[in-house]
């Protein structure tokens, strides 16, 4: 299902984005080193609530997941990458931290993720994040209306891939709307001029994701969190953004102080 909202919808697609962008931003302030993981979920759910919105992440279980994610807000870090599932772990100095937050508000979804050091980082840690963040911006630069989905795609891969990392296409961006998930599929490698035509009014969520040395995913004993089958660090960035006449609008930047 792809759906598509009017121009007056759009304010409350900028708002739940700004909530979650205000949220990472908040939990981005707040994490450091000897902060627990489920505090950080503890944070995420009272900012939620108090802003009147829905998580879309407490009762979800799709198949690949081991029963309802039961959290706020995905936590994974150094070599998990992907749905971390919160669990009672201390941060220590260098831990690479991913956050990823998916909320609902009157009635449309945002979605977005970061990542970052807590504390002292390394030059193979930035060099990662940085990596993400790059094809972020390539991929949002390649959203134009009449486009094409393996546009954003190939920007995407390009750019992970020219960096030197090995791209992994099981789990990639999505359109989001009235739900979390929606078409179309966003892989992080492609080709140009391929897949879905954009239009304008769609959501998108935009999320490049890498591995230090491997393209291969394990599943963590969890059953939701996905790590890097070698056990090397991992980084994930993500923006929701909306298709405009003028190019893509990102709805989930953290909001300047």
């Amino acid at each position: 299902m792809i759906e598509i909202i009017k121009d007056e919808d759009l304010p409350r697609a900028r708002a739940v984005g700004a909530l979650v962008g205000g949220i990472l931003q908040a939990m981005r302030e707040r994490a450091s080193v000897g902060t627990n993981l489920l505090e950080i979920d503890a944070w995420t759910k009272e900012m939620v609530l108090d802003a009147g919105a829905v998580s879309c992440y407490v009762d979800y279980a799709p198949s690949f997941g081991n029963g309802p994610f039961g959290h706020y807000i995905c936590t994974a870090v150094n070599d998990a990458v992907l749905h971390g599932k919160p669990h009672d772990y201390v941060l220590a100095d260098g831990d690479l931290l991913t956050l990823d937050l998916a909320v609902s508000l009157d009635g449309v979804v945002a979605d977005a993720a970061i990542s970052f050091v807590v504390g002292s980082g390394t030059q193979e840690e930035q060099d990662l994040i940085e990596a993400t963040r790059a094809a972020l911006a390539a991929g949002i630069a390649a959203v134009q209306p009449g486009g094409r989905v393996g546009d954003i795609s190939q920007a995407i891969g390009t750019v992970l891939r020219n960096a030197g990392y090995r791209v992994n296409t099981e789990f990639g961006g999505h359109g989001v709307g009235s739900t979390m998930h929606q078409d179309p599929s966003i892989p992080n490698d492609g080709r140009a001029h391929h897949g879905a035509r954009l239009r304008v009014g769609q959501l998108l969520a935009i999320e490049p994701w890498v591995m230090a040395d491997t393209d291969e995913l394990i599943f963590d004993a969890d059953g939701w969190t996905l790590r890097s089958a070698t056990g090397c660090l991992t980084a994930h960035t993500e923006h929701t953004v909306a298709v405009t006449r003028q190019g893509a609008e990102i709805l989930t930047a953290a909001p300047r102080p």
